[in-house]
Formats: C-alpha cells, structure tokens, sequence
C-alpha cells in the first residue's frame, strides 16, 4: 500500500509539473484587442497556454502585493516605464538570465529586472493655421510666450506627462524642469482634461494650436477608414520635438518582467524572449503602431511610414523612473493639474 501511494504521489507531482511547462499566468495591464493575435501567436508556437487577467496596473500591483508568495502570476506586463519601475520597487521582479533578450533588446530599453518590447514616442500636433512648425522645434518651445493660449495636454498627473518630465529633469535638472512646466501652464489654451485622443481632437478644431500626444493615438488616426477620422487627420500635422536639437524625441515603452514568485519560470522567460522575436515585434508595429524594440524588424504599417523617421532619445527608459516622483512635484508646484 505504501509503496502504491508513492506512486500515485509521484504520478500527481510529474502532472503538475508537466501542467506547468504547459501553461503560463499573465497579469496585463495591457488593453489592446491586437495582443489576442500575439498571444495565440505564443501558444501556437509554443504550446504553452496563456491564463489572462487583465486590470488597471496600480489593481494589478495592489493584488499581486496581497497575493505574496502564493500569487499564481508569472509574468507582469504594462505600459509606461515609472509603472514599471514602480513594480521593481515593490519587489515583484526577479533578474532574468537570457542571451536573446540581451543580443536584441538594446540596452537603454532595459533594466535588470525587466524589458522594453515597444516604444511610442511623446510627439507634437498642431494646427497650422494657428502654429507654425518651426516655432515648436523642442519640448522647451511649449513654454515660450509666443504659444500663449495655444497648447493643450492631458493631466500632469498622467504616466506619459511624467515620464516625459522625468527625461527633461535627467537631461537638465529640476530648477530648469519646474520653470518650463510654470512656462507651459502660463501657455495653456483649457484645463488640461481627456486623454491624447482629445487633445488631439482640440487642434484639429482650432481650441488650440498644439498638443503633446503619444504617436500610436496619431497612427491609429491615420490608419482608420472611418470618415471622421480622415477628416480629422487632414486637419493637423506631426511634428517630431528635439530633431535639430540631437536630442531625439522623448520615448516610452511597453514592458514586463518575470515576478520572483513565478510558479512556471521557464515558460515564463520563453514568453519574455518570444516578445522579442521578429513575430511578436511586428505585431507592437503592424497591430497596435508602436516601433518595435530590435532594430532589424522591419515595420509595414503605413501609418508609421506617414509619420516618416525620426531621432529618438536615447536616455534609459530606467532612468526615467528615477525622477518619476520628482517630476510630479514639479507639476503640483507649477499648477499642472
């Protein structure tokens, strides 16, 4: 009998552990219906089965904190670097070991705890019938008197407003960075309010004359048959901050890293590597309009193609995260709301 029952206990620890190899625990703070493709793209390639659970991130971070060691969560993905960062600070990440993640995701689009698998860049829209383009060459030309009651921003507590003030403070200092931001609010057209899609809808009927909007919100524009959209997108023009400068446009990422107490760690860490492969980069580029973090792919999205190239900044996404809460001091001092 003895002898049976270890059998049978072997035979039930051999199950779970090929449930394991099968499967894998996603908490996504992702909400693009593009990701289904990625997702079955994984399983198909790999067999491994992907359990979802969606939610905002500060409710994904807050269950995982409750869950502790007994979190089914393998792997934490997200939008916006200080968000990751902010994972990292709690603890949840654990290093990844992988030479296909470190020979194709560059370096400034890591940390050590976790990787960037796309980008977005933080770009300029104007009215040109209220705005040249010459004169909104920099992030710092948002704060010259000129653009009096012409631009318009979504809330200065956002992710995308912060990060990219977290850039402007690592690549000057905070004095410099609160007197733009006061120089910004002395410029503002209407409270900020809405998202980047409402902003961008704010220049196009003339209640501003330029906006700050992430590029994937002016691609999806781009891209859409609908007859609003066209009209919309013949009302503005792109024009990429900090080219002359050679400082490169302001980037953000997409992101996820492996959680320490990840229940199934190699199909975990396959899932890391497979978002950067060549099938998964084309589709952040082709399905959802984000550049792909491996400089070889090659992009086919007309949308991209429209907006034409451009010099990103180079700053590690990581040092972003560094200034994050800095960045939001900055904004409450300068009436950012």
């Amino acid at each position: 009998m003895k002898r049976a029952a270890f059998f049978l206990a072997m035979t039930a620890a051999f199950s779970t552990a090929q449930a394991k190899d099968t499967e894998l625990n996603l908490y996504s703070a992702r909400h693009y219906q593009t990701d289904e493709a990625l997702y079955a793209d994984f399983t198909k390639q790999t067999g491994i089965k992907i359990n979802r659970i969606e939610g905002k991130e500060d409710e994904l971070l807050e269950r995982l904190k409750n869950e502790g060691a007994s979190s089914p969560a393998d792997v934490f993905i997200t939008v916006d670097a200080s968000r990751l960062a902010k994972a990292d600070e709690l603890g949840l990440f654990a290093p990844v070991k992988s030479k296909a993640i470190e020979s194709r995701v560059p370096a400034n689009l890591r940390a050590d705890t976790w990787l960037a698998f796309s980008t977005r860049a933080r770009v300029f829209v104007i009215n040109p019938a209220l705005v040249k383009a010459a004169d909104v060459q920099s992030y710092g030309d948002l704060a010259n008197p000129k653009l009096k009651g012409q631009v318009c921003s979504r809330s200065g507590a956002h992710p995308y407003n912060i990060s990219l003030l977290a850039s402007i403070i690592a690549h000057s200092d905070e004095a410099r960075a609160e007197a733009w931001a006061r120089g910004v609010v002395q410029n503002f057209a209407r409270t900020p309010k809405g998202g980047d899609t409402d902003q961008i809808k704010g220049v196009a009927a003339g209640e501003c004359g330029v906006a700050i909007a992430n590029s994937y919100y002016v691609a999806r524009i781009l891209r859409s048959e609908k007859p609003e959209d066209k009209k919309l997108a013949s009302q503005f023009q792109v024009v990429w901050p900090e080219q002359a400068s050679g400082l490169g446009a302001h980037i953000n990422v997409s992101g996820g890293g492996l959680l320490k107490t990840a229940p199934h760690k190699e199909a975990a860490v396959k899932f890391l590597e497979y978002l950067a492969s060549d099938s998964a980069q084309k589709y952040f580029a082709d399905g959802n309009n984000e550049w792909p973090v491996v400089a070889s792919v090659k992009v086919d999205n007309p949308a991209l193609k429209a907006m034409g190239p451009f010099k990103a900044d180079a700053l590690p996404v990581a040092q972003l995260a560094n200034h994050a809460a800095t960045a939001q001091k900055v904004f409450d001092r300068a009436g950012w709301k």
